[in-house]
């Protein structure tokens, strides 16, 4: 670890002399891109954060956000984190993995929330490489393992593979906590004279420089020469920490609170101490260790898992260090809160080793100005393939197949409240203290991004209220992980650009605040930067916890909402797709519906009708694969399409322009009604109980048994099995 030589100029301008070696190395971690956001936060003022649900937005541990009530429900808030563990991934990605459950659970402590839920949004290199392979199992491994120990189901995610995630994978973890309102805290020191208590596991000398590490590109040597700079989990630790947090809540002993995450014990309590305006005084000597002779910078940067900072009044700290007793947990009372205008000062064997304005510390980091360029759109120049062939593929293609072998590894009906469950648009947790559904989907295509990253970001946004939507909930709030290449790449910075201005633009649309988020640059490796990846994680709300399945009851019309192009309205385009992706070629990135709101309000009130028996939205791999997926054992469908121009036929099956939804309904005329000057409806055939999928366009003809399908959709299932 090296503070730069202007940043060290600048550190030196401000204190007056030379910084001890425990201050640069404070000063290198907390202004690294990863924690001070220095090439990503003049964009991000895009987003727009209000709204009568928001009650605190970004810039803590984690959102809060108020819930509809219905019926005798109580007034309830929910949390909101996301967060990436690329990187540590990458070098070791079962603990890489692991450690990013770990952290954004930790946020949603800090807030006084109760975790509920998690969702995982993985990016991986070509899906036939053996690395990627290995990637995938250790990541989905780690995953399930913390998980599953600490009782947080994983109820919703995506997986996507994308040749240009082969050096540096993508890991990003959401997570939603439940809070009554008056268990609310947040990071802000409250007051002078108020105790720093460190609880939680023992620290040592894993994670070193994560944050720094985090910042940089990845090296050939990374899997071997970074490997300390990984952290490792405890996830029975974590368990205890979630239940001592719960009792110090209980008992009102917390005054503010903070995760040790990146930067360690240095990012947490100096960045608490700088959102209060106060100064603090620590004694790194009574931090609680489990390594001998640590020195005071890896005591302040060391990012050992499962450990929190609470602000807790001096005739509290006794009860504190019970309870964490009692949960078997360290417990090091390690300094107290100063009056404004005080420095942050650590101490170490008797010696000052730190003594800076924490404000400073931790918002002195001037802000990057990168050049950028803007990506050039596609032309259409697409390959002839037949229209079996193309099927076959992109139904058995890995971004298409069934996801199974990953979520079926995850408990995700632990707690008991997945009404809607993995595999599904959007998974809908029953949050019965509120009378609320809560519909949760997470996720982005960077086929989408890598093809046209302002429009592709757009769509990301679309898709993942439209998910929800088709589970009967309205859109509510969302966070969002920024991932891009290093920023220091024009044509890279331009691209990073397009995704912001394109989540933010859609999610303002869409009347969608974004209430916080994590941005992660330099995912930029031997192989090349990876595509601009705008995960986002939104939840939507409904009275009630019941939906309408993806799969077919056999029983009804099916009809295809807001597909102009099959109205011959619109040009069918394939940009992006996952049939460019399988066969090579180019095209413009669809066009998106001109009123997305109409549009997904009117698809969440239908899909909750009566005459509802089956929703499925049409996003990737396009309507082919969403009526694949919906066809089963006991359910099949004949489906019917005329086009004038022939030439249209497999664009009109490939193409992946979301906002679209197939309804399976009792009732087609009340579909056509409710959309009515909102969307075009086409009816496209009967449901039925052959359990085949039988599709003709014009005079071509596919038929295949639910069998076959499912053969077709098992390739992740059989090479992983």
């Amino acid at each position: 670890m090296s503070l730069s030589d202007a940043d060290h100029e600048i550190v030196v301008d401000e204190i007056g002399r030379e910084p001890t070696r425990a201050e640069a190395a404070l000063f290198e971690n907390l202004w690294s891109e990863h924690c001070a956001y220095r090439s990503s936060r003049p964009l991000l003022s895009a987003f727009d954060s209000d709204g009568d649900q928001v009650v605190i937005g970004p810039g803590d541990d984690a959102a809060v956000v108020s819930l509809p009530t219905h019926g005798d429900g109580e007034e309830m808030y929910i949390t909101m984190g996301v967060e990436s563990h690329n990187h540590p991934s990458y070098v070791d990605p079962f603990d890489g993995a692991a450690t990013g459950v770990g952290g954004i659970v930790r946020d949603t402590l800090s807030m006084g929330a109760y975790p509920i839920a998690l969702a995982d949004s993985l990016y991986f290199g070509d899906f036939e490489r053996e690395h990627s392979r290995y990637l995938l199992e250790g990541v989905v491994e780690g995953i399930s393992h913390y998980g599953n120990c600490i009782g947080v189901p994983t109820v919703a995610g995506s997986v996507a593979f994308h040749e240009d995630y082969e050096g540096n994978p993508l890991v990003n973890v959401s997570c939603i906590g439940l809070l009554e309102p008056e268990r609310t805290i947040t990071a802000e020191a409250q007051e002078p004279g108020n105790k720093l208590v460190l609880v939680g596991n023992a620290t040592g000398r894993d994670g070193l420089g994560g944050a720094s590490f985090a910042s940089e590109d990845l090296a050939e040597d990374a899997e071997t020469e970074d490997r300390p700079a990984v952290q490792v989990g405890d996830p029975y630790a974590e368990k205890l920490l979630i239940e001592c947090n719960e009792a110090l809540l209980d008992e009102d002993l917390v005054e503010s609170a903070r995760d040790l995450g990146a930067a360690g014990l240095g990012g947490a309590s100096s960045e608490l101490v700088a959102k209060g305006g106060l100064g603090a005084r620590i004694e790194l000597d009574r931090v609680h260790e489990r390594e001998p002779n640590m020195n005071a910078m890896e005591y302040l940067l060391a990012e050992s898992q499962e450990r929190m900072v609470y602000e807790v009044a001096p005739e509290n700290v006794d009860r504190v260090a019970a309870l964490a007793e009692r949960f078997d947990l360290g417990c090091s009372v390690i300094g107290e809160l100063t009056e404004a205008g005080t420095n942050y000062v650590c101490t170490f064997e008797g010696e000052t080793v730190v003594n800076v304005d924490a404000a400073f510390l931790g918002d002195g980091a001037p802000m990057n100005d990168l050049p950028s360029e803007e990506p050039r759109e596609q032309e259409r120049d697409l390959p002839t393939v037949a229209l079996e062939e193309a099927f076959e593929r992109i139904v058995g293609s890995p971004n298409c197949a069934s996801k199974r072998w990953v979520y079926r590894q995850y408990d995700h009906e632990v707690q008991v409240r997945t009404s809607v469950l993995p595999g599904d648009d959007a998974a809908l947790l029953a949050v019965r203290e509120a009378g609320t559904g809560l519909a949760f989907s997470a996720g982005a295509d960077p086929n989408w991004t890598d093809a046209a990253p302002y429009e592709g970001a757009r769509a990301v946004a679309l898709e993942n209220a439209t998910n929800v939507a088709a589970k009967g909930a309205t859109p509510h709030a969302a966070v969002d992980c920024l991932n891009g290449g290093n920023p220091e790449k024009p044509d890279v910075y331009g691209g990073f650009k397009g995704i912001v201005d394109g989540l933010a633009d859609m999610c303002g649309d869409l009347d969608v605040p974004v209430v916080g988020g994590n941005v992660s640059l330099y995912n930029d490796s031997q192989t090349g930067p990876i595509p601009p990846t705008p995960t986002l994680a939104l939840v939507g709300v409904k009275e009630g916890y019941d939906a309408p399945p993806m799969s077919l009851s056999g029983e009804g019309t099916l009809v295809v909402v807001g597909d102009s192009a099959l109205e011959g309205e619109s040009d069918p385009r394939l940009g992006g797709s996952e049939y460019t992706a399988q066969f090579g070629g180019t095209d413009r990135f669809p066009e998106l519906p001109a009123d997305s709101t109409g549009l997904v309000e009117t698809v969440a009130e239908v899909a909750d009708a009566d005459h509802v028996l089956a929703s499925h939205d049409v996003s990737h791999g396009g309507l082919a694969v969403t009526l694949a997926e919906m066809v089963h054992e006991d359910a099949g469908a004949t489906v019917e399409i005329e086009t004038v121009d022939r030439g249209t036929r497999k664009r009109l099956l490939f193409n992946e322009r979301p906002g679209r939804v197939v309804f399976e309904t009792t009732d087609p005329s009340a579909v056509r009604e409710a959309f009515d000057g909102v969307a075009p409806v086409t009816e496209l055939g009967e449901a039925n109980g052959s359990n085949h999928l039988d599709v003709t366009v014009n005079d071509e003809r596919l038929q295949y048994h639910a069998e076959e399908i499912a053969e077709l959709r098992s390739v992740i299932d059989d090479e992983l099995a």
